[in-house]
């Protein structure tokens, strides 16, 4: 990060530090919060070129006055997904920098899933120009696994090849491959290998594991997991040494449940992650800063909250100029009135003033390459494609529920109607559907889940995690058909249909998963749309996002993908009927339509 500075600038700075030249700019009045002892000092912040000086009474060419407010480091995500904001990299960065987010370490596998790494190259390429550090986790696991289809892989050699490549990068993402750690399987196995040989590290993903498994999976060298949803959970896994990434994204929000570990045992060992996060959601309340709140509203002290926010980020992604106010690091710096709020007056990224008064300063538009355009190849769909035929006893159902990714499988009585499954509202019982939409095969995953509460219509998306086909979930074939339709024509995004009409929906042109378009129309969009949904009956606070992990493979109990019903437990394709082993033979819903 610091390594191309010119000799002139560091004398300049360390010549600010004794005191023998004036700092280019010096931030008078306020109080420091030292992230390495949590006290707050009554100190000015001297700052040469891009880093602070010194701490201490300066003398400066500017001075910028922040008197009654506390001076934090510049908030860093620990885990997220960009193309979850559905925002680029340039419309992203203009709505957290006023939040105080100045730094985010990404997993774009989403993007990989579509394009592989010319599409990670791609994105970030984009941010060059952007006031804001994006840091690189290079995907572990494209696809997620074999039971869906993605439009691209990265074997050991491509990961290899980004972890060289590409500037931004600093370790391998999520290893979401769990049982495949576990079980020494050799193509995994090279990814983690690689990644050693590079001198970097390696994020975990590994909801549940425990006891021996868990062991196998650290002695593989993985060092964090932002999957933890339960306290004795974290706590086996901090035991373990583990770094416990506590998420709070828009449909997993595990703050609460984990925060115990902190009030009991301190903050080590434990950041602050988003993971996936709506664009509405960041405009309203805000993004790191937004769950800093909540933590110390649910009785978190303050410090520990910022050193989780900060410098536990930085420390464990080996960020090294990042994450405290001192002289050395980076001057990004975020002026707060209170430890409480967490509202920011002024952000500054690398010593500029980027936002001020929520607000961010003009941030320049990037373009992404027109080959991120039309990457849907779905044929025309009709309701007739979407028919099940009734098994004649008891079913098979994804059982989803709100604020968590982890699903249930339930076996009930079965929705049926003139020798059809059937989606049966008034039981919540709904069709859901996964469409290959990479490489045109046609092929078509069916199946029922609960939770959504819609009374009639369909949702639909091609934001779905991780392979990114097209997923629906409806109450009626022809409103799931008209969706998936609509989706085609705009290339990608989200709809809501009911009786064959659009009632809303957001474009996602780029890979079917990013918009062009700045953050507030992007974010009055998604409102549209969960308005739209809960006016269709949706009871889930993120429908949209609760139903982009529908078709994950790697998170228990049950996922539906475009090649059947996945008994995530097992891993094994299941029939739709309840009464029949795990495997592809049976219905619709369990087998392969087409060819592969």
């Amino acid at each position: 990060m610091g390594a191309a500075e010119p000799a002139r600038d560091l004398a300049h700075r360390i010549a600010v530090a004794r005191g023998d030249e004036p700092a280019d700019l010096v931030l008078t009045g306020g109080r420091v919060l030292s992230v390495f002892t949590g006290e707050l000092l009554d100190v000015d912040v001297a700052i040469a070129g891009e880093h602070v000086a010194g701490l201490g009474r300066y003398t400066g060419r500017e001075v910028a006055d922040v008197s009654g407010h506390v001076l934090l480091p510049g908030f860093i995500d620990g885990h997220m997904h960009l193309e979850s904001t559905k925002l680029m990299v340039d419309s992203f960065a203009a709505a957290v920098l006023p939040c105080g987010t100045t730094a985010a370490v990404i997993d774009p596998h989403e993007i990989a899933n579509v394009f592989g790494g010319r599409g990670v190259h791609a994105l970030l390429g984009a941010a060059g120009g952007v006031p804001f550090d994006y840091f690189l986790m290079v995907p572990s696991c494209v696809p997620a696994g074999p039971f869906e289809s993605s439009g691209a892989t990265l074997d050991a050699a491509d990961v290899s090849a980004l972890l060289a490549s590409e500037p931004r990068a600093i370790g391998l993402a999520e290893v979401m491959d769990f049982p495949g750690v576990v079980g020494a399987d050799g193509a995994v196995l090279e990814k983690i290998l690689a990644t050693r040989r590079a001198g970097l590290h390696a994020d975990g993903h590994a909801p549940g594991l425990c006891g021996p498994a868990l062991n196998a999976y650290l002695a593989a060298g993985i060092r964090s997991d932002h999957e933890c949803t339960r306290y004795e959970e974290a706590l086996e896994k901090r035991r373990l040494g583990m770094w416990i990434m506590i998420r709070e994204g828009s449909a997993a929000q595990n703050l609460a449940a984990l925060l115990p570990l902190v009030r009991n045992f301190g903050p080590a060992n434990c950041l602050l992650c988003t993971d996936d996060r709506e664009p509405d959601e960041l405009l309203e309340s805000g993004h790191v800063n937004a769950i800093l709140r909540k933590a110390v509203a649910l009785g978190c002290p303050p410090a520990d909250a910022v050193v989780m926010a900060t410098l536990h980020p930085a420390r464990y992604h080996g960020l090294t100029e990042l994450g405290a106010i001192a002289p050395g690091y980076l001057a990004d710096i975020v002026a707060v009135p209170d430890l409480t709020g967490f509202r920011p007056a002024l952000v500054y990224k690398r010593g500029r003033l980027v936002a001020a008064d929520g607000v961010a300063k003009a941030i320049t538009r990037v373009a992404a390459p027109d080959w991120m355009r039309g990457s849907v190849h779905v044929r025309a769909i009709s309701a007739a494609d979407l028919r099940i035929p009734a098994p004649g006893g008891a079913v098979r159902v994804i059982e989803v529920r709100p604020g968590e990714l982890v699903t249930r499988m339930r076996v009930v009585p079965p929705p049926e109607r003139a020798g059809q499954l059937a989606a049966d509202p008034s039981r919540d019982l709904l069709k859901a559907a996964v469409l290959e939409r990479h490489h045109g095969t046609g092929r078509i995953g069916l199946g029922l889940v609960s939770g959504f509460g819609l009374r009639r219509g369909a949702l639909a998306s091609t934001v779905a995690h991780d392979a990114h086909n097209v997923v629906v979930v409806g109450a009626d074939d022809f409103d799931m058909a008209a969706a998936i339709g609509r989706l085609a024509e705009l290339g990608g995004g989200q709809v809501a249909v009911a009786d064959g009409r659009v009632l809303a929906e957001v474009p996602l042109p780029l890979a079917g998963l990013l918009s062009d378009q700045p953050a507030g129309e992007v974010a009055a969009q998604v409102r549209r749309l969960r308005a739209a949904a809960a006016g269709l009956g949706s009871t889930l606070p993120a429908p949209f996002m609760t139903m982009s992990f529908l078709a994950l493979s790697v998170i228990p109990d049950a996922r539906l993908t475009d090649r059947g019903l996945l008994d995530t437990v097992s891993f094994a394709l299941v029939t739709l009927a309840a009464d029949r082993p795990a495997g592809q033979a049976g219905l619709r819903g369990g087998m392969d339509r087409t060819a592969p």
